[in-house]
């Protein structure tokens, strides 16, 4: 049996490092963030490291492009520029109309009250929490992590870290929170890997597990931790979709001390990959606690919480960790801290927001607003958030073909190229980076400058995770929304958050009229682009539908000998979770939607009206069939209703024997009565003569019976008839009780 991952004292070389590197932190700490010192002559201080590092993770894209025989969007779109007479142009920034930035005014000054439960009563006290640090070593951290701390130019711990490391380092389960970009990934690795430092060496296990929702994310933590425990022997695996399963499994069976991962994936591997367990897990992290919790991953976070020790350590972190407690008592969390740096809406002093008013007839000009201000005013270092994948790769299209350098992050790349665009933005190697909700959460890219929310987004909680990509650790930066109509419950969030700082932006009419005729002349060019990329798609999947049928023949035996793999829920199971999430949505939709306009307003009425006048259409069989049908919903919905005690009505099951009845001799009435009238004709059945033929003693058997039992009931009372009326029956139960 395995030694279990016990505490034990600090290192004693804590307290022994030299005066030089407490200089050293003493003369960073006086530095600006982002900007580099002047090299002294006497001591020159080496160049700090990157914590992120994107391209190690996978291949290029240039041999994935050459080993699958496909081209990329930037080659396709290069070759048809150069085929091209008029290849399209910037616009030039020397218009005489420019861009307005005023005072946002809302429309709406109602303010909705909301009402939060009290839950602290679930979360132990922390009156002892400090979230003052003035170096690292105030912590109580080893030699080989304060050395790394320097060597990625970290001096001054933020708050979230100086509140979190001490506590965990007692083992504590953590429920955190903090403002975007204040360093919560140091705050649950540093902790952590000082406790691995004094794991029993001899048995090799994995010890800790972190789970984040995205792919990139987990790249980014497991980057960040190899960085901090480069002077260590701490081992750290990263599990991931998209990347060689073979690789991973050989990484597991190797026992890493860390295991950093996407929930469905390490699933994968605990089921199918032999040797492989959780047996001595000592610690369990959620990072973007709350997306983890939500009903998209909640059955696979509780999958792999049931294979966990019970004795373990639990933290979660998220910018936007909600009150509810409800999925945190399910995670069996034991009194946890409630650790919040900042409240999980401030928003950053360095940020300025704004919003772009997109009027209902001029939504089709769209696109034409948004390059209008990727080419005059926010120039470089953008992320721009579209609502789906498809409208990612369009926008895509249109910046290259109008000369803008841009990158694409969404979900129907594979993951080298996911990789890569994030790498190419890293390193300013393109402008503008066009991505979904994939990249809204956990990715620090420092230097980003500008958000654009292209498609505003479902919820304030989405809106401040995605503007948390820029300003972050105390860095200036932009937010820009573009608002419709149909956004207006979202905007009074914002303006709700925001206050008086939240701007409006005005775009030039000029520059919109003239980035619009551009689309339209660059309509064609996208058409064709995007019919190459479909049918080189579909050559693509015709040459591996053609490589499986040979492997089939080749490989039959081996192929059919392998174990199938399984998974903890089955094909329904899994069907029922994603109606339930669908209908989940639909029901946010509709909470967002509460306020309408009226052109929403009129098209519903339309529809409704269009679906009246097709049912009056119908024959009257089939429009008897539809109310009856919609009769049964409505009573079916009334009898799902809870009442005002909380409890289901008592569910119906068919019809009672009176309705049954009523019905029957109600149609035996309208046929006799139709047959009367001679609409229609009443056949002779044979079978049924026959039939009373056959069974003609019977009935007059049953008859003389019952003729009889009823003459002995008349002469009965009749006979009775002159006697008093006896008195009652009942009586008291009482004296049937035992004395």
């Amino acid at each position: 049996m395995a030694p279990s991952f016990m505490f034990e004292a600090p290192s004693d070389e804590e307290p022994e490092l030299s005066e030089s590197k407490d200089e050293d932190n003493e003369e960073a700490e006086e530095e600006e963030e982002g900007d580099e010192a002047e090299d002294r002559p006497s001591k020159p201080k080496p160049k700090s490291q990157s914590p992120w590092d994107f391209t190690s993770y996978s291949e290029s894209v240039a041999e994935e492009h050459a080993r699958r025989g496909t081209t990329s969007v930037d080659f396709k779109i290069s070759k048809i520029l150069q085929q091209s007479s008029a290849p399209a142009q910037q616009e030039e920034t020397s218009d005489s109309e420019s861009d307005k930035q005023v005072d946002y005014r809302s429309e709406d000054e109602d303010e909705e009250n909301s009402n939060a439960r009290d839950n602290k009563s679930f979360f132990a006290p922390a009156e002892g929490a400090s979230f003052h640090a003035n170096s690292f070593m105030e912590l109580n951290l080893s030699r080989p992590l304060l050395r790394a701390c320097e060597t990625l130019g970290y001096t001054k711990p933020t708050p979230i870290q100086a509140a979190c490391i001490p506590l965990a380092l007692t083992g504590r389960d953590i429920c955190g929170s903090a403002i975007t970009g204040s360093g919560k990934t140091a705050a649950f690795a540093l902790p952590t890997l000082e406790r691995l430092l004094f794991r029993p060496k001899r048995v090799s296990a994995i010890r800790v597990l972190i789970l984040t929702p995205a792919r990139e994310l987990a790249v980014q933590v497991h980057s960040m931790i190899e960085k901090l425990a480069q002077y260590t022997d701490i081992r750290c695996c990263l599990i991931v979709g998209g990347l060689s399963l073979k690789a991973q499994e050989t990484a597991l069976r190797l026992m890493p001390d860390i295991v950093v991962a996407t929930p469905g994936r390490m699933i994968d591997h605990l089921r199918n990959t032999m040797s492989v367990d959780l047996d001595d897990l000592a610690v369990l992290i959620l990072d973007e606690a709350d997306r983890l919790l939500e009903l998209g991953f909640s059955a696979e976070i509780h999958e792999l919480v049931r294979l966990c020790p019970k004795r373990r350590q639990t933290m979660l972190f998220s910018a936007t960790m909600t009150e509810e407690v409800d999925e945190l008592v399910k995670l069996s969390l034991t009194r946890p801290l409630r650790l919040s740096a900042d409240p999980s809406a401030k928003r950053p002093s360095t940020l300025t927001e704004e919003v772009v008013r997109i009027r209902r007839m001029r939504e089709v000009n769209q696109e034409a607003v948004l390059l209008s201000l990727c080419t005059k005013t926010f120039t470089s270092r953008v992320i721009i958030f579209s609502g789906t994948k498809q409208a990612a790769h369009r926008l895509k299209i249109l910046f290259q073909l109008a000369g803008l350098q841009a990158a694409e992050l969404h979900g129907d790349l594979t993951q080298v190229q996911r990789l890569d665009a994030l790498e190419r933005f890293r390193k300013q190697e393109v402008d503008f980076l066009i991505a979904t909700d994939v990249a809204a959460r956990g990715l620090d890219i420092i230097g980003v400058q500008t958000v654009i929310n292209y498609a505003c987004p479902r919820d304030i909680t989405s809106y401040v995770h995605r503007v948390g990509r820029t300003a972050r650790a105390g860095r200036e930066g932009y937010a820009v929304t573009f608002v419709t109509d149909n956004d207006r419950s979202l905007l009074k969030a914002i303006a709700k958050r925001v206050g008086s700082k939240l701007k409006s932006r005005i775009v030039a009419e000029q520059s919109i009229t003239k980035w619009s005729q551009k689309i339209e002349e660059m309509e064609e060019k996208v058409t064709e682009v995007i019919e190459e990329e479909r049918a080189e798609r579909a050559l693509r999947k015709a040459e591996m539908e053609a490589t499986k049928a040979e492997n089939m023949i080749a490989h039959k035996d081996e192929i059919y000998a392998r174990p199938k793999r399984t998974w903890f829920m089955t094909e329904k199971e899994k069907k029922l979770v994603a109606k339930e999430a669908k209908a989940s949505v639909e029901k946010e939709k509709g909470s967002a939607n509460a306020i309408i306009s009226a052109q929403q307003a009129e098209d519903l009425k339309m529809k409704e009206k269009r679906k009246r006048e097709r049912e009056k259409n119908l024959p009257r069989k089939k429009r008897r069939k539809l109310e009856a049908a919609r009769e049964m919903l409505e009573d079916q919905s009334e009898i799902n209703e809870p009442d005002g005690s909380g409890k289901h009505k008592k569910e119906k099951e068919g019809i009672s024997f009176v309705d049954l009845a009523y019905r029957r001799a109600k149609a035996v009435k309208a046929v006799k009565k139709a047959v009367d009238s001679g609409k229609i004709v009443k056949k002779s059945n044979k079978s049924s003569k026959q039939y009373k033929q056959r069974t003609q003693s019977r009935t007059e058997e049953m008859r003389e019976l019952f003729e009889n039992d009823m003459s002995e009931r008349r002469q009965k009372s009749s006979s009775n008839a002159g006697r008093k009326k006896p008195k009652s029956s009942f009586k008291s139960k009482s004296r049937y009780k035992r004395r």
